[in-house]
């Protein structure tokens, strides 16, 4: 403190610091090892040692001056100490606390397995459904091996670099491959049993787009011979009807075989969709070929009528036709009845929803072609009695119509399914009821569920968690005795980390063993579930 007035001029200035004053503060700073570090200590009594002579008029003012001093020093100035952690840098990238599987450690990192027998292995909940618990590898350990097997990064960099061009060069020459794998097949004989490929074409879908196809094939060879004997319009549009009903049905097979492809890195979801792209491509064929050169032709013999000869053989060509038609109708609407039962929907939304693209396309050609057969009867027989070719040609037009509708239906609905539309409400409230009812979900949000197409569904929701479910479920596997001695060992802040950072890995792989039980369990409730995305708030 001053110990002395200042004088400015005539007024005298006392500075507040001249009381004296007790200060007393002490910080500390713990660091993760469980270190104390005193940064500055200072206990400071300050006060008037000297004394400075002052005319004082009266006794009163020393008294107060001496009772202020004594309730200075009665009062010091406290400051708490507070325990702090010291925040670990970790920086933009760290990759110390990594594990990676086997396969990429071998992959990446050019290994054998061999290499890795040495190396510390650490068990952890698997990903699968099939395995409880898998082999990893801490990434600095392989990362390491590595180093030690090839000598430096740089060695390191030019074997990826060749076995990456060895890649590329294998898939250039992936095709000669497979044509020698068949040759090999051919000399030695095939011994494999059929694929599942093939055995799809001798049931459900795949039974009735074969026997469409067998039977609409058969349906054009003789139309076609009908126009050309007759020169009806209504039977060109018939032979026209026929030809893109069969060209249709083998772009579905097609899309059939390709659907049942394993799925690939590069389609994780599967080729399920193809059946779907068939359908939609099918819908543009009928509409092109079928209700186009139906419309043309029908204009053709609005504006250029010519007369129509003998129609009897047309007649029992058509009556043919009808019955071949007719019997693939029923085999089409018995395989949906069967489907839709067995998903619990009736005839009518497993149509409009398209659940089976490959029936629905048979099921509506079939229907189309049994009334454009008896529109294009209807109107030769008007043509026979009346002598006006007029007629022919308005049945032209009316069957071109039809496949004009059906068409439309058929490329509305197919690209709504591959759109991925919602599931049905009714559906989704099932799932999101059965998440909320789980002790250890607090909430859900953002719920999608979208309809892959083949009754296959993908489930996505934002899960908010119970923390002290999920805890007390970890506590309900533990010893609680040894817990309590472990907590009570705790004397130092290197083994109060310790202790929070066991437990706490074990607290996020229970939260996570919970996820996976929820995942099971939609799963196994909703067979139609195939993909489950929770993901954690």
């Amino acid at each position: 403190g001053w110990q002395a007035s200042m004088k400015i001029g005539s007024l005298s200035y006392i500075p507040w610091n001249r009381l004296p004053v007790q200060l007393m503060s002490q910080v500390r700073v713990y660091t993760s090892n469980g270190q104390k570090k005193d940064l500055g200590s200072e206990d400071t009594n300050r006060s008037a040692h000297e004394e400075t002579p002052h005319k004082v008029e009266t006794g009163r003012q020393d008294t107060t001056s001496a009772g202020q001093k004594q309730s200075s020093l009665k009062q010091p100035i406290q400051v708490k100490v507070k325990a702090v952690l010291k925040k670990r840098e970790y920086g933009p990238k760290y990759t110390q606390n990594n594990f990676i599987t086997g396969v990429r450690a071998i992959n990446e990192f050019c290994l054998k397995s061999s290499d890795l027998d040495q190396l510390r292995k650490i068990k952890r909940r698997s990903p699968h459904d099939d395995t409880e618990t898998f082999t990893v590898y801490l990434r600095s350990d392989v990362e390491a091996k590595s180093l030690e097997v090839w000598g430096s990064p740089e060695a390191l960099a030019r074997e990826r670099k060749r076995r990456k061009e060895a890649e590329i060069k294998y898939r250039e020459n992936l095709f000669r491959n497979q044509r020698l794998l068949w040759e090999y097949k051919e000399f030695f004989g095939n011994t494999k049993p059929r694929s599942s490929t093939a055995t799809m074409f001798f049931k459900g879908p795949g039974k009735v787009v074969m026997v469409a196809i067998c039977i609409n094939g058969l349906n054009f060879f003789f139309k076609l011979l009908a126009w050309v004997y007759t020169g009806s319009a209504s039977m060109f549009s018939e032979a026209i009807h026929s030809l893109a009903d069969t060209c249709n049905q083998a772009l579905l097979a097609l899309g059939i075989s390709q659907s049942a492809r394993t799925p690939d890195p590069s389609h994780p979801y599967g080729f399920t969709n193809m059946r779907y792209i068939a359908s939609l491509i099918s819908g543009v064929g009928i509409f092109m070929m079928g209700a186009g050169l139906s419309w043309y032709h029908g204009i053709i013999g609005l504006l250029q009528p010519h007369p129509v000869e003998s129609l009897l053989w047309a007649y029992c060509i058509l009556a043919g036709s009808l019955v071949s038609e007719g019997a693939t109708l029923l085999v089409a609407i018995n395989e949906i009845r069967r489907s839709a039962r067995a998903k619990g929907l009736s005839f009518y939304q497993y149509v409009v929803q398209s659940r089976d693209p490959s029936t629905n396309v048979v099921l509506l050609e079939d229907a189309a072609a049994v009334l454009s057969v008896a529109v294009a009867a209807t109107c030769m027989g008007l043509t026979s009695l009346t002598g006006n070719p007029y007629y022919d040609s308005v049945g032209s037009l009316g069957v071109g119509t039809l496949l004009g509708t059906v068409s439309a239906f058929l490329i509305y609905t197919n690209t709504e399914a591959l759109l991925g539309r919602s599931i049905e409400p009714e559906q989704l409230q099932r799932l999101t009821e059965l998440l909320e009812s789980d002790p250890v979900v607090r909430a859900i949000h953002d719920v999608k569920a979208t309809d892959m197409g083949m009754s296959k569904v993908r489930f996505k929701a934002e899960v908010d968690f119970d923390g002290r479910v999920v805890t007390r479920s970890y506590l309900e596997k533990q010893d609680i005795e040894q817990l309590l001695q472990e907590i009570q060992q705790v004397k130092t802040l290197e083994e109060l980390e310790a202790f929070m950072l066991k437990h706490g890995e074990n607290i996020i792989d229970t939260l996570g063993a919970e996820v996976d039980r929820l995942e099971k369990d939609l799963k196994q409730r909703n067979p139609d579930v195939r993909h489950v995305d929770l993901e954690i708030l």
